[in-house]
């Protein structure tokens, strides 16, 4: 469930507090969350509706001028069933707090370690993430579209890669580009001193 940055700008504000969708299936579902640019948005309730059950208050929640423009939004598309989404007040982004926790202990670093060995064994273009986080780390605020160009992998491909490192709190978005986070410094410090420790045991 994707959302503009002007309707954010009213979730984050407190001026919108539905939405309204037509899906062949809910992308969200009740006592969910979201992540979102402005914060964790929890979904409150996800309820199938009937556009003449939609008011003129619904409208104004889900942050449009009238009931009107928002039927007019929602008659886009053609196919599927109308949902009304309940949405709950903005929590902080956990990936932030995340991000700047250095403070590791070797058990955590070894169950993130363990994390990232499975997310090269899933992958069907080999093992990326180390090489990843050395990318970024080597060349923060650079273009994905070059950064994918070194992983030898497509855009869409590295940008879904990087948001998986992300979601573990190893890499942040910058306005071009990206950088380590504290903590992904910190992960990676510990997998190229393994990587020593392995090399050198291996003589």
């Amino acid at each position: 469930m994707l959302f503009k940055k002007a309707f954010l700008e009213k979730i984050r504000d407190g001026r919108a507090t539905l939405a309204f969708r037509r899906w062949q299936r809910p992308t969200v579902k009740s006592g969910g969350t979201l992540l979102t640019a402005v914060g964790e948005l929890p979904i409150v309730s996800v309820t199938q509706v009937a556009l003449e059950e939609i008011s003129e208050q619904d409208a104004m929640q889900a942050g449009y001028e009238s009931r009107e423009s928002l039927l007019r939004e929602l008659s886009r598309r053609s196919e599927g069933e109308f949902y009304k989404i309940e949405l709950g007040a903005l929590r902080p982004d956990p990936r932030i707090a995340l991000r700047e926790s250095t403070e590791l202990t070797k058990e955590e670093i070894r169950g993130l370690h363990e994390r990232l060995r499975r997310l090269d064994e899933r992958a069907a273009h080999g093992p990326w993430t180390r090489k990843t986080l050395e990318v970024i780390g080597n060349r923060p605020g650079v273009r994905a579209g070059e950064l994918c160009e070194m992983m030898d992998l497509e855009k869409e491909a590295f940008k879904l890669n990087v948001r998986k490192l992300k979601n573990l709190g190893l890499t942040e978005s910058l306005g071009t580009g990206y950088r380590l986070s504290p903590r992904g410094r910190r992960v990676l410090e510990a997998l190229q001193h393994e990587g020593v420790h392995h090399s050198e045991s291996a003589k």
